[in-house]
C-alpha cells in the first residue's frame, strides 16, 4: 500500500506545488482533481490540478516526469459530479467531462478514475435504477475501451436540505454495490472505498472489505465525528450536517488499526489517500497542511515503507 492525499484540499496550489507538498511530507502518491476549469457549486469541488480538456501527450509526459523526479505517484484522477442529475443539461456536462477524464488517464500511464455514479435525489433507488444502467453501461464500456477502471466513492451526498431526501449518489451501501456490479457486469467498475461514509450510516466500516476485495480500486482515509447530543435532540432523520462532522483519521469514530488490519488481511495493496474535510486545524493553507501532517502520522505506522523520515522528520515547504 502507498499513503497519499487527495489534492482537493489545496485548490490554491499549482500541480507542481502539490507534488512538492507530497514529496516534502513523505507521501507516496496523490489523487489529482480534474474538474472542468472554473467555479463549482459545492465545497471541495471545482479543483483542477490536471486540465484534461487541454491535456496533450506532451503535457502528460511532463507531468509524469515531474512525479518521477519527486518520487510521488499519481494514485488516480478524481472528478465527483452528479451524472444522474434530474436536469439533463447538468447531467450531460458531467458525463461528457467524465469521459474526458477517462480518456486522459492512459496518457498519464494511469488506470484508475474516481467519481460518483450520481442520483436523482427526489427518487428512490429503484426508481433511479433504469437511468443508472442506461448512463453507466456506456460509461463503463468507454472506460474498458481505454484500459481504465472506475472507482465509485461510496459517499451518500446527503448532508443538507438541497440533497434531501435521497442524496446525490446511489453507491451508499453493500446492497447497492452488489446489485450494480451484477447488473453492469464489468470488472472495470469498482469502489473508491471511504470508511467514513459507512460510519456515518451506523455501518461497520471494515465489514464489506472481504466481500468486495476484488472491487477495491482506491481507498480514501477520512474519519467522522458523530455528535450524540445533537442526535438526542433532532434524531438521525434530520439533515446529517446537523449531527456529524468530517474529521481526519484518528479524530473521529473509526478504529483505524482494525480497519487497516482488515484492509491488509484481504490483500489490498493500492493507494490510501487522506481526504481532508476537517476544519479542526482551521481553513488556512497552513492549517490544512497541518491536518495532512497529523493524519499522515496517525496512518504511517500501518505502511511497511514508513520510516522516521516519512512520519515526522521532513517539513512541509
Amino acid at each position: 500500500m502507498r499513503l497519499g492525499f487527495v489534492s482537493a484540499i489545496v485548490p490554491e496550489l499549482s500541480l507542481d506545488e502539490v507534488i512538492d507538498l507530497a514529496a516534502a511530507g513523505g507521501f507516496g502518491c496523490v489523487e489529482l482533481m480534474c474538474w472542468p476549469v472554473g467555479r463549482a457549486d459545492r465545497k471541495y469541488a471545482g479543483v483542477t490540478h490536471v486540465d484534461v480538456a487541454a491535456l496533450t501527450q506532451a503535457r502528460a509526459d511532463d507531468i509524469r516526469g515531474l512525479c518521477d523526479r519527486r518520487g510521488v505517484a499519481i494514485s488516480g484522477l478524481g472528478y465527483y459530479p452528479n451524472p444522474l442529475d434530474p436536469d439533463p443539461a447538468v447531467g450531460s456536462v458531467a458525463i461528457e467531462h467524465l469521459k474526458r477524464v477517462v480518456a486522459a488517464a492512459p496518457l498519464l500511464g494511469l488506470r484508475t478514475v474516481n467519481t460518483f455514479v450520481g442520483r436523482d435525489w427526489r427518487l428512490s433507488i429503484d426508481d433511479n435504477w433504469q437511468r443508472f444502467l442506461e448512463i453507466w453501461r456506456p460509461l463503463v464500456s468507454h472506460a474498458e475501451d481505454h484500459g481504465v477502471r472506475i472507482g465509485i466513492e461510496n459517499c451518500p451526498m446527503l448532508f443538507t436540505k438541497d440533497e434531501w431526501p435521497g442524496g446525490k449518489n446511489l453507491f451508499v451501501s453493500p446492497a447497492v454495490w452488489r446489485r450494480a456490479f451484477a447488473d453492469i457486469g464489468s470488472p472495470a467498475l469498482g469502489l473508491n472505498f471511504d470508511p467514513s461514509h459507512l460510519a456515518l450510516q451506523g455501518m461497520d466500516p471494515a465489514g464489506p472489505l472481504a466481500e468486495f476485495k476484488d472491487r477495491l480500486f482506491h481507498v480514501h482515509a477520512k474519519d467522522v465525528r458523530l455528535d450524540q447530543a445533537a442526535v438526542n435532540q433532532v434524531g438521525r432523520f434530520d439533515f446529517p450536517n446537523r449531527w456529524h462532522a468530517p474529521r481526519i483519521p484518528g479524530y473521529g469514530e473509526i478504529d483505524w488499526p482494525r480497519f487497516m488490519g482488515e484492509l491488509t488481511r484481504v490483500g489490498y495493496d493500492g493507494p490510501v489517500c487522506i481526504e481532508v474535510e476537517d476544519e479542526t486545524f482551521g481553513t488556512t493553507l497552513d492549517g490544512r497542511r497541518r491536518a495532512l501532517l497529523v493524519a499522515r502520522n496517525v496512518l504511517a505506522p500501518f505502511f511497511a515503507a514508513a520510516s522516521a523520515e516519512s512520519v515526522g522528520e521532513r517539513r512541509f515547504r
